[in-house]
C-alpha cells in the first residue's frame, strides 16, 4: 500500500526552473536531483540522480515555447519515475501545451489536446495540475484526476485593493465569445459589467475585431484572457476599446 504525501520530491525540467525552486523553498523542501540534456542527435537524456523509489513526485513543467522540447521532457521524466518506482507522480503544468486544438474545427483536424492527455497518462502520470486551461472540457478527456486551477481569483484581489470594485467607471471585457464565462466570473468579483469584443480569425494567429458589444466608452476596461501567443488579439483589442472611447486598457 502506497501512503502518499509522507516522502515529497519536487522535481523540474528546463521549461521553469526558477518557478520549481521557488515552489520548493516555500514548502522549505530541496529541489530533486535531476538532469535533463540532450544527445547530439537532439534527443533527450534524463538522469535522476537520487532514489524516489515509494516517492510522492511532484514535476514541475510547463509546455510552453518550446513546445515539443517540454512536452517531450516531460513525458521521458515521467517515464523514469515510473520505471524507478515512484509511489505517485504528479505533474504541475501551469501551461497546457496544444490546448486550443481541442475539438475539430474542421473535417479533418487532429485533437491535440486529448492526445496530450492520452500521452501523460500512458508515460505514467497518476495526477494533473494545471491552469487556466483553454477550454475547460480537458479536464474531461483524462482518465486521471485533474486539478484545475484559475488565476482569476488573485488577478481579481489585486483590482479590488486598487479601488476598481462597485464603481460605476469600470467594465470588464472579454476578448471573444469563447471567453464570455470567464469574464462573467471576474466582473462577478468586481460587481462590474462586461463587454464582448466579436472577432473572426481569417488564419492562425490572425484575428479581426468585428464588433463591441456593451459600453465601454469613458470606461476603464479590464480584458482578461487566458493566453497570450503573439499579442496580437489582446493588443488589437487594445487599441480597439481606446479607438471606441475607453480611458484606460488593463
Amino acid at each position: 500500500m502506497i501512503t502518499h504525501g509522507k516522502n515529497i520530491k519536487i522535481f523540474t525540467g528546463n521549461s521553469h526552473p526558477e518557478l520549481a525552486k521557488e515552489i520548493a523553498d516555500i514548502l522549505g523542501l530541496p529541489l530533486g536531483k535531476a538532469k535533463v540534456s540532450t544527445f547530439s542527435d537532439g534527443e533527450i537524456s534524463v538522469d535522476i540522480a537520487e532514489t524516489v523509489r515509494g516517492t510522492d513526485v511532484f514535476l514541475v513543467q510547463s509546455t510552453s515555447s518550446p513546445v515539443n522540447n517540454n512536452l517531450m521532457e516531460l513525458l521521458i521524466m515521467i517515464d523514469a519515475f515510473k520505471r524507478a518506482s515512484a509511489g505517485r507522480i504528479t505533474v504541475v503544468m501551469p501551461y497546457y501545451g496544444y490546448a486550443r486544438q481541442d475539438r475539430k474545427a474542421k473535417s479533418r483536424d487532429p485533437i491535440t489536446a486529448k492526445l496530450v492527455a492520452d500521452l501523460l497518462t500512458a508515460a505514467g502520470a497518476h495526477r494533473v495540475l494545471t491552469m487556466d486551461l483553454h477550454a475547460a472540457q480537458i479536464q474531461g478527456y483524462f482518465n486521471i484526476p485533474v486539478d484545475h486551477l484559475l488565476g482569476s481569483p488573485i488577478l481579481a484581489k489585486y483590482f479590488v485593493e486598487k479601488g476598481f470594485d462597485d464603481r460605476d467607471d469600470v467594465v470588464v471585457v472579454s476578448p471573444d465569445l469563447g471567453s464570455v464565462t470567464r469574464a462573467r466570473k471576474f466582473a462577478d468579483r468586481l460587481h462590474a459589467p462586461i463587454a464582448i469584443i466579436d472577432k473572426r480569425r481569417p488564419k492562425a494567429n490572425v484575428s479581426e475585431i468585428m464588433n463591441i458589444i456593451g459600453d465601454i466608452e469613458g470606461k476603464k476596461c479590464i480584458l482578461i484572457d487566458d493566453m497570450i501567443d503573439t499579442a496580437g488579439t489582446i493588443a488589437n483589442a487594445a487599441n480597439a476599446l481606446k479607438e471606441l472611447g475607453a480611458t484606460n486598457v488593463y
